[in-house]
């Protein structure tokens, strides 16, 4: 999978997971919510949890570390969500708002860390493979100046005789 559409899913992650707060946030002030706390605890029924357990991310990247960081924690994400949505259908808006400022920002605030330094090393390896013959050329270039400094030296690798 192209890093391009693999950034665009953690941008869209991170926009979602943000809304989660504040649909947390308005469950507890109003006792009531959309989703039940037994799915809310699904980490494969959000748009990104189906993309992380979908079919369009292939092997090498489920195997690499971030892949495996990011479901670990967006897994717990969810289970923390879950727990604060049990204790609003319990009646139990205290402790919901415990789990709240605790579990759920902690769990919350990892998932958003480890999201961003998996987008962020996803742009690095990007920007890396796009600038390498763009500063190939750069040197290309420079080989004739640095030969009316040197005559007859070599510059190994770019063309200069006998090297490879």
């Amino acid at each position: 999978m192209k890093s391009k559409m693999i950034i665009d899913e953690i941008n869209n992650a991170i926009g979602a997971h943000g809304m989660w707060k504040m649909r947390l946030r308005t469950a507890i002030a109003t006792s009531t919510c959309d989703i039940t706390s037994h799915d809310a605890g699904c980490d494969n029924k959000c748009a990104f949890g189906k993309w992380l357990y979908g079919p369009t991310l292939d092997h090498a990247v489920r195997a690499g570390v971030p892949y495996q960081v990011i479901r670990r924690l967006h897994a717990e994400f969810h289970q923390a969500a879950g727990t604060v949505l049990a204790e609003v259908e319990r009646g139990n808006a205290a402790g919901a708002q415990a789990h709240m400022s605790g579990e759920f920002t902690e769990r919350s605030e990892k998932l958003v860390r480890a999201l961003t330094k998996w987008k962020g090393e996803l742009m690095h390896s990007t920007a890396a493979v796009h600038h390498r013959p763009a500063a190939r050329s750069r040197l290309r270039a420079a080989i004739p100046r640095l030969r009316r400094f040197a005559p007859g030296a070599a510059v190994r690798g770019y063309g200069a005789p006998g090297t490879p």
